[in-house]
């Protein structure tokens, strides 16, 4: 309640008539200073905005002025003054043409943010900004305050914001913000419920009223629809065993040292329905779990989640960053599936934006008709290739918004780890740019400073409050110590893409057979840097769209060819020193390019013309492998130390065969052997580090693989013949296209 005068207008609970004019247009950026409850000289001066109501009723049970009828001030304005110093709570009922309206007024109360939240937001350190900011239940019980929901958004340049929805029938008048500390406006509007859609109807400095979805929507329509839906969760997880565990593994220096297999999906085209329509996440959960249980990867990795308005941005392009997209359900819909996914063992990991977003001029773009999100100067705000705005990463309050998203997903809806998208667009101040498209930083270089920072303080924000999760950078450039500790002067991620390996692979085995001895180096080079960083290996969505084609469309040769082809470079990779990533359709060798609107081609997946088809054999032999990959520590325990891998041969390139040794602690070790030519190499000696009996483990030829079927059943024996620098050596046959696996007996 407050204390005011009441004006000398003509009539005494009229405000002052530029205060009047301020309000009804929407451009008073303190309107509870005017409605609500005002103690004056001669009483308690109580005001209303009402707009298209023939009248308002003030309703106070048990008090005398129960059933007082507020006095019209114009334009929808109602009030009274009663001679009274106090007043309980009371409901005002607002008569229109059609009906009738019983509610609170949230108007009489405090704002409910404090001070140290907003300093907070304004320092870039409020680390659980969707507590502060969005579209808040309140129940009432609490706060004192009446039940509804408190609005509140970050728009430090508008003159005046309001919001608006199913609650005020969209009439964008009734219940204008207040301007708090930081930029920050903020509402309690009585009577709003879960499920109701509302807006922000922002007005500009320069005139004009423009409609905004909430940055911090936590539920949208379903685009091309874009209202803000307010929404709260009533999930009850079950993964508690799965989190404890994260968190008792938490720590850089771990998660190298652990299995990890990643099956790359977009949901809206993993599986679609007859009729081409998405599944629902729990559709998703359904059909999802046990097919990646069954193919062995340790973790799904989805394409963003977030909600976006254009579908084939495959999520890319977000518009709102805390809500699930609504194409597949309700965010405890989500939070079903991964919980799900957690209770099956199966990690998950969400694909996240941080670098740029869309210009729609309904949601992020120009919020309060200022740069305020995006960086004010194009030469660092504008993307000129993807046609969007980049983040202003060193305005602090950006921080807190991106920041707090990311701990968001890995905290409220227990993702296990983010890959952070498009991170050297970041890392660099002339990404994309040609000469004079861009302005070196205040000491002369390329380096996006600002941008460094803010990595390094995401990633020490998520060591500290999301112990356990996985950071993955996706950079193409060669920035050091991207998965340094920052202590340590490095970015703070836990993994980094390697690209270079991934183009260098896939350029190799699209070659031309012939052409392939004078680029052995694309097989071999990856050794050189392969401990620089700690490296996931992704054949990802981006390497099966956009004319690139798939695996299988880029191997030379027939369909027999092509098949054993994509067997020997899978064997190859889950042997080679990293992580492991396969886009979805890759796992059984699709041969089509991978389109959002189509979906996988599900029906190559059973091969039913054979028994073992090219096709059904791929996908036997990602089974075997990440079951092989998961057994056998020598395959993953050292990955990111040099200690952990050895060649055998690097050098043969006039036959395009590769062999090597993967070690474990204990003196475990895998042998490793792939022969990338199309001839069988007969009488192929091979070092080894011990004579005896060597098991095959592997070998990607096997007929259950879809392959000829040339296999050592059993074991082979290593004679004490020393080669390649080795004490022992065995004699091999190496079919055509195949890679081969040896341990020891």
């Amino acid at each position: 309640m407050c204390d005011s005068e009441v004006s000398g207008s003509e009539h005494p609970a009229a405000p002052p008539p530029e205060e009047l004019e301020r309000l009804m247009a929407g451009r008073h950026s303190d309107p509870h200073s005017l409605l609500g409850v005002h103690r004056t000289a001669r009483g308690l001066l109580i005001r209303a905005l009402r707009p298209y109501a023939s009248g308002v009723t003030l309703e106070a049970p048990g008090d005398p002025w129960d059933q007082t009828r507020l006095d019209a001030l114009g334009d929808g304005l109602f009030g009274a003054l009663l001679p009274v110093d106090e007043i309980g709570e009371y409901w005002l009922t607002a008569t229109y043409a059609r009906e009738r309206h019983r509610g609170r007024d949230g108007y009489r109360r405090a704002p409910t943010l404090n001070h140290a939240d907003l300093a907070a937001f304004a320092e870039g350190i409020h680390y659980q900004l969707w507590r502060l900011l969005g579209a808040q239940p309140v129940d009432g019980t609490d706060s004192g305050s009446p039940a509804g929901v408190r609005f509140s958004v970050w728009a430090p340049h508008a003159e005046g914001v309001t919001v608006t929805g199913d609650f005020d029938r969209w009439s964008g008048r009734t219940f204008p913000m207040r301007l708090l500390d930081a930029g920050v406006w903020e509402v309690l509007v009585p009577g709003a419920e879960i499920g109701q859609l509302y807006k922000f109807r922002v007005h500009t400095p320069d005139g004009r009223v423009i409609e905004k979805a909430d940055p911090m929507a936590f539920a949208t329509e379903i685009p091309p629809a874009n209202a803000s839906r307010i929404t709260a969760s009533r999930y009850l997880w079950a993964d508690s065993i799965w989190m404890r565990a994260r968190k008792e593994q938490a720590g850089q220096s771990t998660a190298p040292q652990r299995p990890l297999s990643v099956y790359e999906l977009h949901a809206g085209s993993w599986r679609k329905h007859s009729d081409g329509s998405c599944l629902t996440y729990r559709e998703i959960a359904a059909e999802l779990i046990p097919y990646v249980s069954d193919a062995g990867f340790t973790h799904v990795e989805f394409l963003p989640l977030t909600e976006h308005p254009f579908g084939g941005s495959w999520g890319y392009q977000v518009s709102s960053y805390y809500a699930p997209t609504a194409r597949h359900g309700t965010p405890d819909d989500l939070r079903f599936l991964i919980d799900q996914l957690h209770r099956a063992g199966i990690g998950v990991i969400f694909d996240w934006v941080p670098a740029h977003f869309p210009r729609d001029d309904w949601a992020l773009a120009r919020f309060d008709s200022t740069a305020l999100y995006e960086h004010a100067n194009p030469l660092r705000g504008e993307h000129p290739e993807w046609g969007t705005y980049i983040f202003d990463w060193g305005k602090p309050e950006v921080r807190s918004f991106l920041i707090a998203n990311a701990l968001y997903w890995l905290t409220e809806f227990h993702v296990d780890g983010l890959r952070v998208d498009a991170v050297a667009s970041m890392l660099y101040l002339d990404y994309s740019r040609p000469p004079g498209a861009w302005e070196p930083n205040e000491i002369g270089g390329r380096e996006n400073l600002e941008a460094v920072s803010f990595l390094q303080q995401l990633n020490c924000a998520v060591e500290q409050h999301a112990p356990g999760a996985i950071m993955i950078a996706e950079d193409s450039t060669t920035w050091p110590k991207v998965t340094r500790q920052v202590a340590l002067g490095g970015l703070g991620f836990t993994f980094k893409w390697n690209m270079r390996w991934m183009n260098d692979i896939l350029h190799f085995v699209a070659r031309p057979y012939a052409d392939r001895p004078p680029h052995h180096s694309d097989v071999t080079s990856a050794l050189m840097y392969a401990w620089s960083e700690n490296y996931v290996l992704p054949l990802s969505h981006d390497e099966v769209v956009h004319g690139k084609g798939t695996l299988w469309s880029r191997m030379p040769g027939k369909d027999t060819a092509k098949a054993a082809g994509v067997r020997a470079l899978l064997g190859h990779m889950w042997a080679h020193p990293g992580k492991k990533l396969l886009f979805m359709g890759q796992e059984f060798g699709q041969s089509a390019e991978w389109s959002e609107a189509r979906g996988l081609d599900w029906f190559e997946s059973r091969d039913d013309r054979t028994a073992v088809g090219p096709h059904t054999g791929i996908a036997e032999l990602v089974r075997e492998l990440n079951r092989l990959y998961r057994t056998h520590p020598a395959l993953w325990e050292r990955d990111g130390t040099a200690d952990g891998f050895s060649w055998i041969d690097s050098s043969d390139n006039s036959n395009s065969v590769v062999s090597y040794l993967r070690h474990a602690s204990g003196g475990r070790v895998i042998a490793c052997i792939v022969n990338f030519s199309p001839q069988m190499r007969s009488g192929y000696r091979v070092g080894l580090p011990a004579a005896g009996r060597w098991r095959e483990i592997l070998n990607t030829d096997a007929e259950q693989f879809g392959g000829s079927g040339h296999v050592n059943p059993g074991y082979v024996t290593a004679e004490p013949e020393p080669w390649n620098g080795r004490q022992a050596s065995v004699v091999l046959s190496l079919p055509p296209l195949t890679a081969m696996w040896f341990r020891p007996l």
